[in-house]
C-alpha cells in the first residue's frame, strides 16, 4: 500500500501561483510513476501532469503546458506541482496518484494509477 497526502491548495487570484505537495509513505517511492489529476465540479477527473520514477521524464496536459510544472524529490518521498499564471478554469480539487506500471503514455490515464490521495482544493478567482 501507498499512502498519499496532498497539501498546498488554497484561494489565489488569477495570474497568481501555488505549489502543491504530495507526501508518500508505505512503499518505495522511487518505484512509482507519479501524477496529478484534477476534478472540477460537475466534470470528470482529468489528467494534469505525470513524472517518471527518476524524475527525468514528464507528460503534461495541453491545457497546462508552460504554466504548471511537476517534479519530485525521491529523498523526501514527495512530488510537487508548481502552478504559475493560474486561471479561473484551473479551479478544481487536485489529486496526487501513484502508478507501478512502466513509463509510457498510458500514464496519462486514470486507469493506470493504483493509489490516490484525498485531494486538495485550488480556487482561482477572476
Amino acid at each position: 500500500q501507498v499512502q498519499l497526502v496532498e497539501s498546498g491548495g488554497g484561494l489565489v487570484q488569477a495570474g497568481g501561483s501555488l505549489r502543491l505537495s504530495c507526501a508518500a509513505s508505505g512503499r518505495t517511492f522511487s518505484n512509482f510513476g507519479m501524477a496529478w489529476f484534477r476534478q472540477a465540479p460537475g466534470k470528470e477527473r482529468e489528467f494534469v501532469a505525470a513524472v517518471s520514477r527518476g524524475g527525468g521524464s514528464t507528460y503534461y496536459a495541453d491545457s497546462v503546458k508552460g504554466r504548471l510544472t511537476i517534479s519530485r524529490d525521491n529523498a523526501k518521498n514527495t512530488v510537487y506541482l508548481q502552478m504559475n499564471s493560474l486561471k479561473p478554469e484551473d479551479t478544481a480539487v487536485y489529486y496526487c496518484a501513484a502508478s507501478g506500471r512502466p513509463w509510457d503514455d498510458t500514464l496519462m490515464t486514470r486507469e493506470s494509477y493504483d493509489y490516490w490521495g484525498q485531494g486538495t482544493q485550488v480556487t482561482v478567482s477572476s
